[in-house]
């Protein structure tokens, strides 16, 4: 591999990086607004700015500068303004809580169009442009605005601090959900300011995991509303969702498709507002069923649209212009692009390919994506008429003309059952198989596990990073990865830890055949599920193959892991509750296999973290060192699942990178190499 000019990226340039986030375009497709994250590691935060985007090419245009993360930017239906959410300053009121802006297109002071104490979550514009539709928490008991804005400064100026709960479903992620108060929709009048609460008196609520734009949808002519909500008296995560139609008129609300065995979300009007477009999975068949693209006519029956195509339907959905077809992303073979999908033939086109497409969107005959790859970070190209991707913005050009990157490579090697496992290699700036030199290598193993090592550019997990300290960086994206075919995503269902297993080693093996692989340099590190692997890999492995691992937010006791936001998903994965089948959930969980451990390992984890509560990766610590193997921790009390303010995460690549430099017996020959030279000189 050539050698490229420039310094190795390092953390310092990794949090220079500009960080592009959604795009909405114009309704004439002129133009598109973008966020754009920027962070201070010198005051250790960010701050999220829209940046105005001409589809015709030309200079990007800040728009606004100084509120707290400004974000979700939406055209107004006749393109003349942009509303936002954000918390600001103005006219000498600060924002507790997050409110709904409005700023011209071409520029000028952003204005406050709300101002509803509970705060705001998500929204969307009405067609005729008069009137919002918003997400926000609120006390159900309570009737009006004014009762909402009361009951606020009383919750903001209470001494008590503690949690009280009889609801099953209370935490998500790294916060509890707010006590007392469930997640309405709203309508917002945007001259007068006057919100209404469509839900108040009722005992409808959206889902409480994250609800937003896509939980619902207005029709085309601004009589109804759309969305989903679980109709069971007892709030689950794995409950079922029903699709359901609100009268804004007479308050009514109908159930459109309801089915015990069916979970719908992202409702999406047609043009013409004869259908809505969801998104179906079919959880009565298999809790890992793939969400479908669905449709259904208006006061008709519902059918499923995608289920003879094995992939996984991402929200959200976009209807063409003509209805004839619907725009959205799924995943494919570790990428994630954009897709067309004819209704009347039933098939799938390629619209845009990654890497990976985070965020899209269209205006008549012009597509505008923010799509990344193990290469780069985040671009925006725009698409005219189906013709040929142009990119129209150049944001982190000029750091990295000065980076010398690492090249990426795809592999297939034969794993469990002597099927085919994709693995990336990322090799170090300056590779040469041919020269003899031998490379150390670093598994970064994925979590989810219903997840994959996707051609991204990860943040947190920088496969360019770990690549520019000198290692080839191996993904292998295991049995249980998504984007591979729903059979080989629920093959290892009921057998965690069986499959993925193999397939790690069977990518060690390819690789220890490798003439430019050190075999005794190899680590093995994963987050989250990655984490539970290198904790099974502990237990499983004989000592000595893997030099060292590292553990961040992994899972370690199954029967602890009970305390997390998902616990009711844990027997459906599993096979079993632990206390019906006790043995059946130990032959699966790390802990009971802590008396093989013998392998250095670093344990990293968040306090904040309430998908793999921090419990596991002190328990896994405290083992470790109880049992006199090498150990280290980190630990954050102010982190979740992951490590995101700028010190925090320069101090996590810093032990990261310090950790495997001390159990790597080349990295010390170096070193004494490098000590001998200085001394003779």
């Amino acid at each position: 591999m050539a050698e490229r000019k420039g310094k190795l990226i390092d953390i310092e340039a990794l949090w220079r990086i500009e960080r592009i986030g959604s795009v909405s375009l114009s309704p004439d497709g002129a133009q598109a607004v973008c966020s754009v994250t920027s962070h201070s590691m010198e005051e250790n935060k960010g701050a999220t700015s829209l940046w105005l985007l001409s589809t015709f090419g030309g200079e990007p245009r800040r728009l606004t500068a100084c509120g707290e993360k400004d974000g979700q930017a939406a055209w107004s239906p006749k393109g003349g303004a942009i509303a936002f959410v954000s918390k600001r300053e103005q006219e000498g009121h600060k924002d507790e809580s997050a409110q709904l802006y409005l700023i011209a297109a071409d520029g000028g002071e952003a204005r406050r169009i709300s101002d509803f104490a509970p705060g705001i979550e998500a929204f969307k514009w009405f067609a005729d442009g008069k009137r919002i539709a918003f997400v926000a928490w609120v006390w159900p008991e309570l009737k009006g605005t004014k009762a909402q804005a009361k009951r606020w400064k009383e919750w903001k100026e209470r001494k008590e601090t503690g949690y009280v709960t009889s609801e099953a479903q209370y935490r998500f992620w790294d916060r509890n959900l707010p006590m007392g108060r469930v997640a309405h929709l709203h309508v917002l009048d945007v001259a007068s300011g006057r919100i209404v609460d469509l839900f108040e008196g009722t005992d409808l609520e959206l889902q409480r995991m994250d609800p937003d734009a896509n939980a619902f949808d207005i029709a085309p002519d601004g009589r109804h509303i759309a969305f989903v909500h679980d109709p069971a008296a007892e709030k689950r995560l794995d409950n079922r969702k029903a699709l359901a139609e609100i009268n804004l008129a007479s308050g009514r609300t109908s159930t459109v498709a309801i089915d015990p065995a069916w979970d719908f979300e992202a409702p999406r009007y047609s043009p013409d507002g004869a259908r809505i477009a969801f998104l179906a999975s079919n959880m009565g068949r298999r809790h890992t069923a793939p969400a479908n693209a669905a449709v259904v006519e208006r006061g008709g029956g519902w059918q499923v649209l995608t289920g003879a195509w094995d992939h996984a339907v991402n929200a959200p959905l976009r209807w063409s212009a003509d209805g004839a077809a619907l725009w959205f992303t799924a995943e494919e073979r570790a990428r994630g692009h954009l897709w067309r999908f004819a209704l009347e033939s039933g098939t799938a086109a390629l619209a845009a390919e990654g890497g990976w497409v985070h965020w899209f969107d269209v205006a008549g005959d012009t597509v505008v994506t923010v799509a990344d790859s193990m290469r780069h970070p985040a671009q925006v190209h725009v698409r005219q008429g189906g013709g040929r991707p142009a990119r129209i913005e150049r944001f982190n050009d000029a750091l990295f003309s000065t980076l010398r990157l690492a090249e990426v490579e795809e592999r297939i090697v034969s794993g469990a059952n002597d099927e085919p496992v994709q693995m990336w290699l990322v090799y170090p700036p300056g590779f040469d198989a041919k020269k003899g030199r031998k490379y150390p290598v670093l598994h970064s193993i994925h979590g989810g596990p219903h997840a994959a090592s996707g051609d991204t550019f990860h943040y947190r997990w920088n496969n360019q990073l770990f690549a520019a300290q000198g290692y080839v960086v191996a993904c292998v994206n295991y049995h249980g990865s998504s984007g591979f075919g729903h059979a080989f995503l629920d093959s290892i269902t009921h057998r965690w830890g069986e499959l993925e297993l193999q397939d790690v080693e069977a990518a060690t093996d390819w690789l220890r055949k490798q003439p430019w692989v050190d075999k005794g340099r190899i680590f093995a590190t994963g987050g989250s599920y990655g984490g539970f692997m290198v904790a099974w890999m502990n237990g499983h492995v004989k000592p000595g193959r893997y030099q060292a691992y590292v553990c961040h937010a992994g899972c370690y006791d199954w029967r602890a892991m009970f305390a997390d936001d998902a616990y009711t998903w844990h027997a459906q994965e599993l096979g079993a509750n632990y206390w019906d089948d006790p043995a059946k959930i130990q032959s699966q969980s790390p802990d009971t296999f802590a008396a093989r451990f013998a392998t250095p390992t670093l344990v990293i984890h968040g306090a904040l973290d309430y998908r793999v509560p921090d419990q596991q990766g002190l328990a896994y610590y405290n083992t470790l060192k109880a049992r006199g193997i090498a150990a280290r921790l980190v630990w954050f009390p102010d982190e979740n699942h992951w490590i995101l303010k700028p010190r925090n995460s320069r101090l996590w690549y810093g032990e990261f990178f310090a950790w495997l430099k001390a159990h790597d017996p080349g990295a010390k020959h170096a070193a004494a190499a490098g000590k001998g030279k200085r001394a003779s000189a």
